[in-house]
C-alpha cells in the first residue's frame, strides 16, 4: 500500500491548489466564509486555506476523506495526532530559534536535541497508531509508510548517531581555572569539586527550604563571549566528539521526512474542522457523513441546520432549529416561501453549505443525508446597489442571474435568495418564470427563496416548502421549513410588514 497524502489518494491530485475553485463568491452568500475563517483561526502556520477552497471534482477522493473522518471519531486517535502535532510544532519553533544563535558549537549541539526529539516523536506516533484499530485506507497506508521509514537505514542512522553523540558529549568532564580575568580550560584530572564542598559546609546552617534564585536560561539564548570561548576550548580538548557533531549537522540539515511533514500539515484539515464543530456537537446537534451520488439528484436530509448560525447560537446558549428536506423522482428545485424572518434564507444557506462541505469530504449537519456531487455551486442573493457599476438594481439583478445561468451546467447547484423586489409583482412573476424555465431545462438542482407563490407549482420539478408560524399568533416564527403548498399569503404579508400594517402593528398603534 503506497502512501501519497492524507488528503488525496492519488499522486496526481496531491497539490490542493490545482483543484482550487475559480469562483468563490458563493462562500460569503452561504456564510461559508465565516465558517472557514473560524476554522482557520489559530492554524495560520499550516496554511490550510487552499484545502478549504479546493472543491473536489472526483468522488473517490471524497470517499477517501470520509473514511479518515470515521477513524477520527476515535478520541484516542485524536489525542495521539494532537500530541504528534505539538511535538512537530516544537521542532519548527526550535529550528527557527537556531537561526538566532551565533556560535557554531551551540547551534550544532541544539540541532542534535531537535533531531533526537523528532525521531522520538515519529517512533511514538507509529507505536500509538499501531495500537489503534484503523480502517481508513489513508491512515492505514500512512502507518505502513511510518513502519518502513523507521526501519530504513537513514532513520536508524540519524536516530542512533544523534543519541550516541549526545551521550558522548554528556560524558565529557573538564576543568575551568579562573584567575583574575584569565580563564583556562583543561581536561578533568580528578580535582576536588569545590561546589560540593561549599554546599556541604554551609548545609549545617540551613533553616528550612530557601527560595530558588537561579536564573532560568533558555536553551536558545546565545552564549556570551566567555561561555563561547570555554566551549571552543572544550572542543579542542575533545576534537573527535565535536568533529562527529559537526559532520552530523552538515550531513543531516534536512533531516525531516517531507511526507511526514506534509502529513503533519494535512491532518490539520480534519482536526481543525472537528475542533470547530465540537461545541455544536456537545450541544446535541447531529453531524453525519453523507451518501454522495454523481448521477442521482434525489437528495434528502434529516435534522440539518445552518452551521455558521448554529456555531453562533450555541456560543450564546440559544436553541438551534433543524429542518428536513427531500427531493424525489423529477423534483429538482425547492421553492421556499412564507413570512419574513422565518428562516427561509437560513434554510437555503444550509442546503448550499451541506453540498459544499460534502464535496470537501467533511461531515455535514444533520442526522443523515443523501447529496448530489455537483460540479459547482452558483448563488444569487439580493445585494445593495453600487453606483460604481452604473446599473440600477433591476438591471444589476438581471445581469448577475444571467452570469449564473451562463456558468451553469446540468450538474450545477443553484441557490437563489429573492429577486426583482424593486419592480412590480407582475414583472417579478414574468421574469422569475423565464428564469425558472431555464433552470428546468438545464435540470438544475437548487433552492429558490421567493414571495412569488406561482413558482412553487411551476412544474413537476418544483417543490413547495414554507416557513411556519405559531398557529395561535401569526407574528411568532417557528423557523421550521416544511413541505406545504404555497398559501398565497407570503407576498401580501411581506407588503403588510413593509408598511407596518400587520395585525400586530395595528394593534400596537391602537394601544399607544
Amino acid at each position: 500500500m503506497t502512501f501519497q497524502s492524507i488528503l488525496f489518494e492519488r499522486e496526481m491530485t496531491i497539490g490542493a491548489d490545482s483543484n482550487k475553485t475559480n469562483d468563490l463568491s458563493f462562500l460569503s452568500d452561504l456564510n461559508l466564509d465565516q465558517v472557514i475563517n473560524a476554522i482557520l483561526s489559530g492554524k495560520k502556520e499550516y496554511d490550510l486555506e487552499p484545502f478549504y477552497h479546493a472543491y473536489l471534482n472526483d468522488t473517490e477522493t471524497i470517499f477517501y476523506r470520509q473514511e479518515i473522518m470515521r477513524d477520527l471519531e476515535n478520541e484516542i486517535l485524536l489525542t495521539v495526532l494532537n500530541s504528534f502535532a505539538e511535538e512537530m510544532k516544537k521542532m519548527r519553533e526550535a529550528l527557527a530559534a537556531l537561526e538566532k544563535l551565533f556560535y557554531k558549537n551551540q547551534i550544532e549541539r541544539q540541532f542534535l536535541d531537535i533531531v533526537s526529539s523528532y525521531c522520538k516523536a515519529v517512533l511514538i506516533l507509529y507505536n500509538d497508531l499501531d495500537s489503534i484499530l484503523l480502517k481508513s485506507k489513508g491512515l492505514l497506508s500512512f502507518k505502513e509508510y511510518l513502519k518502513a521509514y523507521i526501519g530504513s537505514d537513514y532513520f536508524t542512522s540519524i536516530s542512533e548517531n544523534a543519541r550516541q553523540i549526545i551521550e558522548d558529549l554528556s560524558s565529557i568532564k573538564y576543568t575551568i581555572l579562573i584567575k583574575g580575568l584569565q580563564v583556562k580550560v583543561r581536561k578533568y584530572e580528578s580535582e576536588i569539586n569545590y561546589s560540593e564542598e561549599v554546599e556541604k559546609t554551609f548545609s549545617k546552617f540551613k533553616e528550612g527550604e530557601a527560595k530558588d534564585h537561579k536564573a532560568k536560561i533558555e536553551w536558545y539564548a546565545n552564549l556570551n563571549g566567555v561561555e563561547a570561548k570555554i566551549v571552543d576550548g572544550v572542543s579542542e580538548l575533545f576534537p573527535d566528539i565535536f568533529s562527529r557533531m559537526h559532520l552530523f549537522y552538515k550531513a543531516n540539515f534536512d533531516f525531516a521526512d517531507p511526507v511526514i511533514v506534509a502529513f503533519d500539515r494535512e491532518i490539520q484539515f480534519y482536526i481543525s474542522y472537528l475542533n470547530y464543530i465540537a461545541p455544536v456537537k456537545r450541544a446535541g446537534m447531529k453531524f453525519c457523513l453523507p451518501q454522495i451520488s454523481i448521477e442521482r439528484k434525489e437528495v434528502s436530509s434529516k435534522e440539518s441546520f445552518d452551521l455558521a448560525l448554529a456555531s453562533k447560537l450555541v456560543s450564546e446558549g440559544k436553541k438551534v432549529v433543524t429542518n428536513d428536506f427531500h427531493l424525489n423522482g423529477k423534483e429538482r428545485v425547492i421553492v421556499v416561501s412564507g413570512p419574513n424572518q422565518g428562516g427561509k434564507t437560513t434554510f437555503a444557506k444550509s442546503f448550499g453549505q451541506m453540498h459544499y462541505l460534502a464535496c470537501l469530504g467533511l461531515a455535514v449537519t444533520g442526522r443523515e443525508a443523501k447529496l448530489f456531487h455537483c460540479d459547482k455551486i452558483l448563488t444569487h442573493f439580493e445585494k445593495e446597489e453600487h453606483i460604481v457599476n452604473l446599473r440600477g438594481k433591476l438591471h444589476d439583478e438581471l445581469y448577475r442571474i444571467h452570469q449564473v445561468l451562463e456558468k451553469a451546467t446540468t450538474n450545477s447547484l443553484v441557490i437563489i435568495n429573492e429577486m426583482f423586489t424593486s419592480t412590480t409583482l407582475q414583472d417579478q412573476i414574468f421574469l422569475s418564470e423565464k428564469i425558472m424555465d431555464k433552470i428546468s431545462k438545464l435540470d438544475l438542482l437548487g433552492v429558490w427563496v421567493t414571495f412569488i407563490d406561482e413558482l412553487a407549482s411551476y412544474n413537476e420539478k418544483t417543490v413547495s416548502m414554507m416557513s411556519t408560524v405559531v398557529p395561535e399568533t401569526q407574528a411568532v416564527r417557528t423557523f421550521k421549513i416544511i413541505r406545504n403548498p404555497a398559501n398565497g399569503l407570503a407576498y401580501a404579508l411581506s407588503i403588510a410588514e413593509k408598511y407596518k400594517l400587520t395585525y400586530g402593528d395595528i394593534l400596537k398603534r391602537l394601544k399607544s
